[in-house]
């Protein structure tokens, strides 16, 4: 008997084992879900960084009559306004901003100081001895237009203006001052000022300086004198703008009134040239708008998808304005061609200007323009004699893909051609006479050259932009160089391992230099054209921002898909990071060719990446096969005839590679997301590789590029041009879509679309929607009211609905589901009543 019991005890006392090591095992496997850090991710809203981060990079504004240059940088100490003189190395403020305040407060009646001083629209005096500029009051006055003065718009604040000595720091009040309104965005001055270029009703209109004057001051004014250059325009087919983003109803209003005219005027301001498109017989596309005051409106416009026929038109237009004559130029060479008259570089100089004519490239006797084949393997940059109208091709570009130029650099009025290309795989520029003989490279190397920032011509000496110089560099980081027009002195200008952006004085001797990383401080320094430093500008004041508890986040290299090509990506990290815990992924995601979502320098837009990972994940940015251009030739025409998958597999690398290296890394919960070609590239990822891609948010995405624009698409996918025995030219598009595999979906996904969205249409999400219902695949979709492509006002409630949504199915927390107020946005709300 007692062995029997001394048994059943031994075996009670087993089974009660058991059950507590199946307790542990069954509490280890199911564990709690992870709750997503809600504080955190509100606490770097985009207006919470307003108040975080201020000035990141100096603006200059270059003088116009010396190489000086004054500029504008905040602080959590208020606004400083300095200026700069580089020949004499000397930066000093503008005024003391006490002083200022204290002799505005004495005028205005308004309390001011040093710390809240807000100066507008600061501009120099032509002798740049003096600056004014403006003050707004608390004092109400009625607006000068306003024929009801009762009306509760009647009313604006009063601005009062002032002008400043900066010899004798005297200020001066200017008196019954009125600011005046701004330059009507329709009007295409001529550098002379004596005429001004619009378009109404789809033809061409002219008048006078001032009659100008009196449509800015009131565009209604009968006593306006304006003059009709053509009479053949009609809508569609028009000179200037034709209402295009606008609904039916406003085209029927607006028709006609005065709208833009794109006119490039000769330097000399007898002749204008205008591009003129008739796209009669390209098929409409509509979008609706559902939340429009009143009715819903339809807004109804042009859109050529890829390998439709009906194409539109480019023709180019030369008038003379002296004879008020215009005659259409004979520039055809391929079908459906597209036209480009090139416009002359902006001088920095220039950028205050009141008046700021579009001048073409060349001067009066010549300008330069572009010319395309459909296909974009060939392109001719042309020159066109104003005279007689003749076009000769001066410079002929052929490749196997697409086709990239940039505008020419002009030495001696044109005399010799500074022209930009990829022939040798690489972005390069290449010196050509006059008449298209090539003279020489000036560049070449494995890197790619980027911008031309100023020409020497005395010297003949080259400034540019490039990247991918440097060794042991992120490729992309830029830099300024100099180079001798014949390919000799090539000299960095900005060392530093850092992304450099630079403005540099109009006469080629001074640049500004803006330098970070996104793991630094942003700091400005000024040089001299032979990478002389000069003076210490600014470092940026990022001390609010790291009390609040940011932390920089971490480039890294991994490997592509191929095991070879390198990819740069940046990692961020929860604030409160713990190394021994293990993280879910999140891919933000745009997958190019024509840039990356990769950021390079410290910046304010966060919301994507830093806040979206401060909910409790590790979001990576990284770049693909494929995709930004400002690496090879090769690297950039990867996905070429292949523009569904061709940047998949390197993201799916680059996330098992990160695993491999960091243990905190969980390459079992991955979430994707992205906008435009992110929000495509986001759904193919789930569709290509269901079992890696858990879960995706995919907004805007042009999920069926047989419907997306016809240049994007038959540019990057490529499109095949037919030429028949009897010599007609058709071409064939072909192209995999996101709805054709959408029976793969085995995660999770949401898709967001504005309605009225005429960049990507929402029939691309729809048609996804339409796929994934019949191959009986749950799913979200959500409408986003009234918006373009961007979200617009609805941005921010669109990255909360994001972040739910990763959180519910990464992070497995379902706590906010019940909740019906957006609590993080409500916090930030001010209530009046």
């Amino acid at each position: 008997m007692k062995k029997f019991y001394f048994s059943f005890l031994l075996c009670a006392l087993a089974t009660q084992l058991f059950a507590q090591t199946k307790t542990i095992t069954t509490t280890e496997v199911i564990a709690a879900p992870e709750k997503a850090n809600y504080q955190m991710a509100a606490r770097f809203s985009p207006s919470k960084l307003r108040k975080m981060i201020y000035s990141t990079a100096v603006d200059a504004h270059w003088l116009r009559n010396s190489n000086r240059f004054w500029y504008q940088y905040e602080t959590p100490n208020g606004k400083n306004w300095y200026i700069v003189d580089p020949a004499n190395r000397n930066k000093k403020q503008l005024f003391d901003p006490a002083t200022l305040a204290a002799e505005i407060t004495l005028i205005v009646r308004d309390p001011f100081d040093k710390q809240n001083l807000p100066i507008e629209n600061l501009k120099f005096s032509d002798d740049e001895k003096s600056i004014t500029f403006e003050i707004k009051s608390t004092i109400d006055e009625v607006k000068p237009d306003r024929k009801d003065k009762k009306a509760a718009d009647s009313l604006q604040k009063k601005i009062f203006k002032f002008q400043y000595d900066l010899s004798n720091s005297k200020l001066t009040e200017l008196k019954d001052y009125k600011r005046p309104k701004a330059k009507p965005s329709w009007g295409a001055v001529a550098p002379d000022s004596s005429a001004i270029i619009f378009t109404r009703n789809y033809n061409l209109y002219w008048m006078d300086k001032a009659n100008y004057m009196k449509a800015i001051k009131n565009e209604e004014d009968s006593t306006i004198v304006e003059h009709q250059l053509t009479k053949e325009g009609v809508k569609y087919y028009a000179f200037g703008s034709d209402g295009s983003g606008e609904n039916n109803e406003e085209v029927i209003k607006n028709d006609k009134k005065r709208r833009r005219a794109f006119v490039l005027w000769s330097p000399d301001s007898k002749y204008f040239t205008i591009q003129r498109t008739d796209s009669r017989k390209v098929k409409d596309l509509w979008v609706i708008n559902s939340v429009s005051s009143g009715r819903p409106t339809l807004e109804t416009y042009k859109y050529q998808m890829p390998g439709e026929a009906e194409a539109p038109i480019d023709e180019i237009w030369l008038f003379d304005f002296g004879a008020k004559t215009g005659k259409k130029l004979s520039v055809s060479a391929f079908k459906d061609q597209s036209l480009n008259v090139y416009s002359r570089p902006s001088l920095n100089k220039e950028r205050d200007v009141e008046f700021r004519p579009a001048i073409w490239l060349g001067d009066n006797n010549k300008f330069y323009m572009g010319r395309t084949s459909r296909d974009l393997k060939r392109i001719d940059i042309c020159v066109v004699d104003v005279k007689s109208g003749a076009i000769k091709p001066v410079i002929e570009e052929r490749f196997n893909t697409y086709v990239e130029v940039q505008r020419p650099g002009l030495v001696n009025g044109g005399k010799e051609l500074i022209h930009w290309s990829e022939r040798d795989g690489w972005g390069h520029y290449y010196l050509f006479d006059e008449n298209g003989k090539l003279k020489n490279q000036i560049t070449k190397g494995a890197f790619h050259c980027e911008e031309i920032i100023n020409i020497d011509e005395k010297n003949r000496v080259l400034y540019f932009t490039a990247n991918g110089k440097e060794p042991k560099e992120d490729p992309y980081y830029l830099h300024l160089y100099r180079v001798n027009f014949d390919g000799s002195g090539l000299k960095l200008l900005n060392a530093g391992d850092f992304d450099h952006q630079v403005s540099m004085s109009d006469d080629g001797k001074f640049f500004v230099d803006n330098y970070s990383r996104v793991n630094t401080v942003p700091k400005t320094t000024l040089y001299d054209n032979s990478g002389n430093k000069v003076l210490e500008l600014e470092t940026s004041d990022l001390s609010l921002l790291m009390a609040a508890g940011y932390k920089f986040p971490e480039p890294f290299k991994v490997k592509a898909d191929d095991g070879v090509t390198d990819l740069y990506g940046v990692m961020y990290k929860p604030f409160n990071f713990d190394p021994n815990k293990k993280y879910p992924v999140i891919e933000y995601v745009y997958p190019g060719p024509q840039t990356e979502a990769v950021n390079k320098a410290f910046g304010r837009s966060m919301d994507r990446v830093d806040r979206l990972a401060q909910l409790g994940y590790i979001v990576i940015t990284v770049g693909n096969r494929g995709g930004h251009p400002a690496r090879s030739k090769w690297y950039h025409t990867y996905g070429y005839g292949n523009l569904r998958d061709y940047g998949l597999a390197d993201k799916k690398a680059a996330i098992e590679q990160l695993a491999d290296r960091y243990p905190y890394v969980d390459a079992t919960k991955v979430g994707i997301t992205g906008h435009s070609g992110g929000g495509f590239m986001s759904t193919a990822a789930m569709l290509v590789y269901p079992d890696f891609f858990k879960v995706a948010v995919s907004a805007a995405g042009n999920h069926d590029n047989s419907i997306y624009n016809r240049w994007w698409s038959e540019k990057h996918h490529g499109v095949k041009e037919i030429i028949s025995l009897k010599g007609d030219t058709t071409f064939k598009y072909s192209i995999d879509k996101n709805p054709d595999l959408a029976k793969n979906l085995k995660g999770h996904l949401l898709l967001m679309h504005g309605d009225v969205d005429n960049n990507v249409h929402p029939a691309n999400s729809i048609r996804v929607a339409n796929a994934l219902i019949k191959a009986n695949k749950r799913f979200d979709f959500m409408i986003v009211p009234g918006q373009r492509h961007s979200f617009g006002d609805m941005t921010e409630y669109m990255f909360w609905r994001l972040a739910d949504y990763f959180n519910n199915y990464l992070l497995g927390d379902f706590s906010r589901s019940e909740e019906v107020n957006m609590t993080e946005m409500d916090k930030e709300v001010e209530r009046k009543n």
